[in-house]
């Protein structure tokens, strides 16, 4: 008999429980390793910060395409996102030939800032 949506099976869910909190983790290990609060990570990549740290700690689903927003932010490619974190963090500035501040714009909080 097929499983209809609404009964989906225990271990199915604790195996989206589990991908959540890798990927939450290796996202709050990327930012941490960059000096990036849970507040500047939600601003840049347009969510909030009660939902960063719901992702962080996989609590939260989160649409791939924000995955894709918090790559940008962390400046770091989306496959790095899923890694299991047993390497060192990505250095960004090694693999853009950049630093984070010479080549992205900064959202600012007031508003008469240009």
């Amino acid at each position: 008999m097929p499983i209809r949506p609404s009964q989906t099976p225990p271990a199915r869910l604790q195996r989206w429980l589990e991908r959540r909190k890798q990927v939450g983790s290796r996202i709050r290990e990327i930012r941490m390793s960059q000096g990036l609060t849970q507040m500047s990570l939600a601003l840049e990549a347009g969510l909030s910060r009660n939902m960063v740290i719901g992702i962080e700690f996989g609590k939260k689903s989160v649409a791939y395409e924000r995955l894709w927003d918090i790559a940008d932010v962390l400046d770091v490619d989306v496959r790095d996102l899923f890694s299991d974190g047993s390497g060192p963090p990505p250095n960004k500035a090694h693999r853009r030939g950049s630093s984070r501040g010479s080549t992205r714009t900064r959202l600012s909080i007031d508003p008469e800032a240009k």
